[in-house]
């Protein structure tokens, strides 16, 4: 268990991997990493401040995010821990609030852009201004940022979204993508993924549209909507982040079509239980997203001391091998997972 502000919270336990049948445990209670080649340790006075911009500010994704990286900040003890995001889904308002965080000159500033391009140019602003920059759960690939903070392998999230969702259609059949952000890194890598591994190793099952929703629930839903009154023998939907993995969902229950339209999506676990219930959805493919916050406040906390990442990290108890890869210059949060209605209940969020 671990505790925040003082509630008690259940931690995640086990889940299922998405790599063959390993079950993946992640147990024990957050501590302060006392491995000092880890830059766990909070010695000396200052207190370094580490901003995170998510993409959207107010979801129960990247919320759950901020609450791991509150969680970092009291066991680090050497961190102030700074979290603001736009209230849409816009490259500019999520602009304005990186402008704002660079004239703070925080020590660490990282950042889940909306528009990778437009959002190089502002990071480049807060390097020249002497402040450590990174990206977490979307990358920025082409800018200046110096660690990508990731939650899996876009060939683990896309494989894993395309084998739930044809494991369920019978590997065959046409199904569409309603995805979010057009211009989002990380959502369009997993696409790339699922397109060809479909071709691939499902010869006999179609993507035939792709389409973008935004941020917004109800307008997956709509969306779906049409994309299976478009498409009369549609037999999937996936819903490629944590809005219109829902929205799906519930498009599929509203036209009574459960068992005849299967769906899959990046959903969070508290969202999705419903749908999981009454198997409007199959499985929503994610990870702990608290440990992803936890791992983006640590990582900022290490570039702000001017601490080098290991190859193997020891950050916490729940995160004790954390890969780094200095040729994409990635932390790795771990495998994707399958949450389905068997192990739903294990996460709070």
């Amino acid at each position: 268990m671990s505790f925040i502000g003082g509630v008690m919270r259940p931690r995640f336990t086990a889940a299922v991997a998405l790599t063959a049948t390993a079950a993946l445990a992640l147990t024990g209670c957050t501590k302060k990493n006392d491995d000092t080649a880890a830059g766990g340790d909070a010695s000396g006075d200052k207190t370094y401040k580490v901003a995170f911009v998510p993409k959207l500010q107010g979801v129960p994704y990247f919320e759950a995010m901020n609450a791991g990286g509150k969680e970092a900040a009291a066991a680090l003890g050497n961190v102030e821990w700074l979290y603001q995001g736009p209230t849409q889904a816009d490259a500019a308002a999520q602009a304005d609030i990186v402008r704002s965080y660079i004239q703070q000159k925080v020590d660490a500033l990282i950042v889940a852009p909306n528009d990778p391009d437009s959002m190089a140019p502002l990071l480049q602003q807060a390097k020249d201004a002497g402040i450590h920059v990174a990206t977490a759960d979307t990358d920025a690939p082409s800018s200046v940022r110096e660690v990508f903070v990731n939650q899996a392998t876009a060939e683990g999230i896309g494989q894993g979204l395309t084998d739930s969702l044809l494991t369920a259609m019978g590997g065959k059949g046409k199904y569409a993508i309603v995805s979010c952000g057009q211009t989002a890194e990380n959502l369009n890598s997993w696409i790339e993924v699922q397109k060809a591994y479909t071709k691939e190793k499902y010869p006999e099952a179609e993507i035939v549209d792709i389409v973008y929703a935004g941020e917004d629930q109800a307008k997956a839903t709509q969306m779906a909507t049409d994309l299976m009154n478009a498409h009369p023998d549609l037999t999937g939907l996936v819903g490629e982040c944590t809005s219109s993995a829902p929205g799906v969902a519930q498009a599929v229950k509203d036209a009574g079509k459960i068992g005849k339209v299967f769906t899959v999506g990046l959903g969070t676990p508290q969202s999705m239980k419903p749908y999981l219930t009454d198997k409007s959805s199959t499985a929503a493919i994610l990870w702990d997203v608290e440990n992803l916050g936890y791992l983006t406040a640590w990582a900022g906390a290490q570039l702000a001391q001017g601490k080098p990442f290991a190859a193997t990290n020891n950050v916490s108890s729940d995160l004790s091998a954390v890969a780094y890869t200095e040729a994409d210059k990635m932390l790795l949060l771990g495998p994707a997972l399958a949450i389905t209605d068997k192990n739903v209940d294990q996460f709070n969020y």
